[in-house]
């Protein structure tokens, strides 16, 4: 289970647009969520049409007239995902908490009674470094950090940066981190330099997925709902769907490989027991509820057609396919959707910001 920190100080970086839409990509991938909405200003509660008189402050506050739980004030936003909301009243929290010993793990706490019950907790921090984002940190096992292709958006990570680290050595916490690039616009030449400089300080630790700018984001946010909700088609969605699966595809803490022993045994036994049925290289993926499957790159100019559509059998696509020697790039067509190979380690960003996957044919 992910406890994972949306977090930067810096406001309009896309941090709850992040959020809100990253979890609801998670639950369309199967995944249960919680969002947590621990921001005073109450965004992600406000984006998702959320109204209550209970909120995250009653689970924290010792002194609330309305002191609960956080099953009380969860609410189900659509299949897999699952809001705890926010209000103003959770502004007052850092005075209240002040003189109290572990104020700093209070969220932390809280959670450990729901982490049985999601795959992925999800929380939106305030745009500051106050005891508010300390907690969520405190409480989470990885964090993820917005970054818009500014100049004052990247010099302004390091700060925080220098909060996760001290929480990981002073408080004996392991906390990774990732930066997202997003509100990232393909046609200013500006943008493409801040990214190099963003992928030239951060490295390893940037997010191969781009989010980019899309006006779908605020219609979706003016209607109270995730943007895949509201166009599942546009780019928005694509991108967070891109996003969930690379979070989701051979990683775990959002930064270390998966051995194998996580996977599945009934995949592992099926794949390999029908990977022998094929001679030469076999593309093969497991989807039993799809319709068709189509496996595309450039050894056939991206083209899905019945030369390339995998066969079914028990629940596992496979086909196999000659390829010349070198390094190949593909992906999986799945009922129509475009998708990296999720057991395929090997990526590489192709021009739209999302990604392909790689093999290397000996």
């Amino acid at each position: 289970m992910e406890i994972v920190a949306v977090c930067n100080q810096k406001g309009g970086s896309g941090k709850t647009t992040t959020a809100i839409n990253l979890s609801a990509a998670l639950a369309i991938n199967n995944k249960r969520v919680l969002l947590i909405d621990f921001d005073p200003q109450a965004h992600a509660t406000m984006g998702l049409n959320i109204e209550t008189k209970l909120s995250i402050y009653d689970v924290l506050s010792n002194i609330s007239k309305n002191k609960c739980g956080l099953k009380d004030i969860t609410m189900r936003v659509d299949d897999n995902f699952y809001a705890a909301p926010s209000s103003i009243m959770l502004s007052t929290i850092e005075q209240e908490l002040s003189d109290e010993i572990g104020r700093e793990s209070r969220l932390s706490d809280i959670l450990s009674e729901a982490k049985s019950e999601y795959d992925y907790i999800i929380v939106d921090c305030p745009p500051n470094l106050g005891l508010l984002t300390i907690n969520a940190l405190r409480a989470a096992n990885a964090a993820i950090i917005p970054v818009e292709a500014s100049r004052f958006s990247v010099d302004g990570v390091s700060r925080l940066i220098e909060i996760i680290d001290l929480i990981r050595e002073r408080l004996n916490h392991k906390i990774e981190y990732r930066v997202l690039v997003s509100i990232f616009d393909s046609r200013l030449r500006h943008s493409f330099e801040i990214l190099k400089r963003i992928k030239d300080t951060f490295r390893e630790k940037v997010f191969s997925t781009i989010i980019h700018i899309n006006v779908k984001f605020k219609e979706s946010q003016a209607l109270g709902k995730p943007v895949y909700n509201y166009d599942k088609y546009c780019r928005g969605s694509k991108d967070f769907f891109t996003l969930s699966r690379e979070i989701i595809s051979g990683k775990d803490d959002l930064g270390q490989p998966v051995s194998m022993e996580k996977v599945s045994e009934k995949f592992k036994k099926v794949a390999s027991k029908k990977i022998k049925e094929f001679s030469g290289f076999t593309f093969w993926i497991e989807a039993p509820q799809a319709d068709s499957v189509f496996v595309v790159g450039d050894f056939n100019n991206w083209s899905p057609n019945e030369n390339s559509k995998l066969e079914k059998i028990n629940g596992v696509w496979a086909k196999r396919m000659s390829l010349d020697k070198g390094l190949h790039q593909y992906r999986f067509v799945i009922d129509g959707k475009w998708l990296e190979d999720p057991h395929n380690p090997n990526k590489a960003v192709n021009p739209y910001g999302e990604l392909n996957s790689v093999v290397d044919i000996q």
